[in-house]
């Protein structure tokens, strides 16, 4: 404004002077001036006006000029900045005009497209090509085109491009001009690939639901419910899959207004196939953005197998593989339970134990001691009948309670089963003589909670057997708690331990597919002067009541370390001595240390020694996980006794430290022995391999055994079909026979 008043000022004052200076020649020049005064005013008025009017219109033109120039600067910038190109060809005037972005882009200069308008088309991926035909068809009929497609650069790098193009046609209908903006859209064709890639390669079902229809599912999902293609199954309802429950409560789930941005939610359900088998899976959902539209996206697998471990584990949890009948577990929760509910009432524990079952076992072998066993079963329940519950507790012992009872109802119980072995069991051509000891514990009077109760019961069974066996006794307070023959056994074991009557047997572990010696297992034995030989199952679990087990193990474990050194300086240095240890023993403060300085004062190797749990400890979950936490930083090894035979649940299990699991001889012998043909060993083999444990079978004692084992990726076994539990120097001269076979 202040440079407009200057001016306009400035011409005022220019009129100004030329009208001064026009009088002052009328008065020196009055003829000349007189007759062309009047007529100079006007015209010099008409010219300054002119003048003013045409400096008016260049100084806004400037302006404009500049204005536009700085506009076209932003634009370029912006241009620049992005990677974007235009593509304007006038067809009318043959007249093309390319923005420099066109180098950044294809990597070319920018005359090298001014002198071959066909660049752009040359340089196009030989596979995109086909998008030529398709713009072609669409810019002749006057529609608009965007495509997609890659070129290739002068250093031989592919881009992706996309490319606008607006054809423009006039009046007449003739194409008169044509605009194309391009953009380098590499980065996201990149991670859209890269996505797609992970969706469909992906052993997960993804899918995505809209308004409760399939949108989207990858190929692991539309095979999992037993499609061929995506088409069998895009655009159907997910009800047809799944039960309107569910789908209700994951739309309610994911489009709760109270959830967190991008929450997800965990299921687990059933999903029906194409072929009606359902299938368990496990699902996690969320609301995306899905074309526009705020869609659910699942992500889920099957999990039936592991559904079915689960039960598997389940049922060896509590139920006894072998007869079918309640384990321990089971029983003890039974009785409970009973106690809690009825405790105004009578109760009766019957323990029984099966009189010279042992020598079946010897003589016949543990297949005809199991099919004994089995018998003994449906004798004992058909005994019972409906009036308690009848459980194997382990071996050859039995556990019955009887609920809501007298005295003579009991001893009614009890007479039927004795009068149930007075014949004999048949197995294939045999006949065999089995009679039970029982022995009889009432509630109240005899104990008020389930651990008295069964002891008090144990006690009484003793006493049976003291009476001649095949009798059933009732528990006693003048027994001080414990019998005569326990007694006695605790008092023999304390001086066999003194005398040396103790000694360790070793049973090697072999490889099944390599048949090469992968370990060696220390087995306690005990050879009484007088009643000669006493089995562990005897002997161990008064040890452990006893206390006696402390003493005991720390022997057995300082003997097979010492062993082992002495074989290992011999040069049988590949494989680790395994040794079994109680729970017991894992209560002693002094373990943990014990295992340290063992080893260090023997000088072996801490992964030359192998511990051998059983599953019972997973019962004080806590302090086990604690335990063997410690021993896996000393470097010993850790592996599960009898998997199976107690309570294991996967959970746990693969959170703790263990190294190996080992499949109970039970399961083995049901490879030939049983109607299902080894599927539970199949089971617990998979569930080893899959939580990475090495997985051992026992028992084996059949070429038919090895080949199943084998066939189903078992890695190590032992059993009689190897070699029998050796003495130390027959062990040794067994190990110089192996490396003689593996140096030929």
């Amino acid at each position: 404004m202040i440079i407009k008043r200057n001016l306009n000022r400035f011409l005022l004052i220019l009129i100004f002077c030329l009208l001064i200076s026009l009088e002052a020649a009328d008065l020196l020049l009055p003829n000349l001036f007189h007759s062309i005064k009047i007529t100079s005013y006007v015209t010099i008025a008409i010219y300054t006006a002119a003048i003013w009017f045409l400096f008016l219109l260049t100084k806004e033109f400037y302006q404009k000029t500049k204005e536009l120039q700085k506009s076209q600067q932003r634009m370029k910038n912006i241009f620049d900045t992005l990677d974007v190109a235009i593509w304007s060809h006038d067809l009318k005037n043959d007249t093309l005009l390319i923005t420099p972005g066109i180098e950044k882009l294809y990597g070319y200069k920018l005359e090298n497209f001014y002198e071959n308008n066909n660049l752009w088309k040359e340089v196009i991926y030989p596979e995109d090509l086909y998008v030529l035909e398709e713009r072609e068809q669409k810019i002749a009929i006057g529609e608009n085109v965007t495509s997609q497609y890659r070129i290739i650069r002068p250093d031989g790098e592919v881009r992706w491009i996309q490319d606008s193009g607006i054809p423009t046609f006039d009046s007449k209908g003739d194409f008169v001009d044509f605009s194309s903006v391009l953009f380098d859209i590499t980065d996201r064709k990149e991670s859209e690939g890269l996505y797609q890639s992970l969706v469909e390669m992906s052993p997960d079902i993804i899918a995505v639901v809209y308004d409760g229809k399939i949108e989207y599912i990858n190929e692991a999902g539309f095979k999992l419910i037993g499609a061929e293609s995506q088409e069998q199954v895009i655009g159907q309802s997910a009800k047809n899959f799944v039960s309107s429950q569910i789908t209700d409560l994951i739309k309610t789930k994911v489009f709760s207004t109270a959830k967190v941005e991008n929450e997800r939610y965990n299921f687990e359900f059933q999903v029906r196939r194409i072929d009606g088998v359902n299938i368990d899976v496990e699902m996690a959902a969320r609301s995306i953005l899905y074309e526009g539209r705020f869609a659910v996206q699942v992500v889920g697998r099957d999990i039936t197998q592991r559904k079915k471990s689960e039960q598997t584990i389940k049922f060896m949890a509590y139920y006894d593989t072998l007869t079918g009948l309640p384990n321990r577990n089971q029983f003890k929760n039974h009785l409970n339970d009973v106690l809690r509910q009825q405790e105004n009432k009578m109760h009766a524990v019957l323990f029984l134990d099966l009189d010279r079952f042992k020598i079946i076992n010897d003589t016949k072998g543990h297949s005809v001691g199991d099919h004994v066993l089995q018998r003994v079963a449906g004798r004992l329940q058909e005994a019972v009948q409906n009036e308690g519950l009848v459980s194997r507790q382990g071996g050859d012992e039995f556990i019955i309670v009887l609920e809501d009872v007298n005295k003579d109802t009991t001893s009614r119980v009890a007479n039927r089963i004795l009068n149930e072995f007075s014949y004999p069991i048949e197995v294939g051509n045999d006949e065999f003589y089995v009679t039970p000891s029982i022995g009889v514990s009432l509630y109240p009077s005899d104990g008020g909670d389930e651990e008295t109760l069964i002891k008090n019961a144990d006690t009484a069974m003793y006493q049976a057997k003291e009476r001649g066996k095949n009798n059933y006794q009732f528990y006693s307070i003048f027994s001080g708690g414990i019998s005569t023959w326990k007694m006695k056994l605790e008092n023999w074991l304390r001086r066999a331990m003194e005398q040396n009557q103790i000694m360790l047997y070793y049973q090697p572990q072999f490889d099944l597919v390599t048949g090469k010696i992968v370990g060696v297992e220390a087995l306690i034995r005990w050879n009484h002067p007088e009643y000669g030989y006493i089995a562990p199952s005897e002997f161990i679990p008064l040890a452990e009541e006893t206390g006696l087990i402390v003493p005991l193990g720390k022997w057995i474990l300082r003997e097979a370390c010492e062993r082992r050194k002495a074989w290992k300086d011999a040069g049988f240095s590949d494989f680790p001595i395994a040794v079994n240890v109680s729970v017991r023993q894992f209560q002693d403060e002094q373990f943990i240390q014990y295992i340290a300085d063992m080893l260090k004062e023997v000088e072996l190797e801490s992964n030359d020694l192998e511990l051998e749990i059983t599953e019972s400890l997973m019962q004080n979950l806590e302090n086990s996980t604690i335990i063997l936490n410690q021993l896996k930083s000393l470097g010993v090894l850790l592996s599960v006794d009898d998997f199976g035979t107690g309570y294991s649940s996967l959970s746990y299990l693969k959170h703790l430290p263990i190294d190996k699991i080992k499949i109970d001889k039970s399961f083995v012998d049901d490879i030939i022995n049983h109607s299902n043909q080894g599927m539970m060993v199949k089971t617990i083999i998979d569930m080893g391999v899959n939580l990475k444990f090495t997985v051992i079978a026992e028992g084996i004692e059949t070429e038919e055994q090895v080949k199943f084992l084998t066939r189903n990726a078992c890695q190590i076994g032992q059993g009689y079909y190897y070699s029998k539990p050796l003495s130390a120097e027959k062990m040794e001269k067994f190990l110089l026979k192996e490396k003689g076979k593996t140096q030929l």
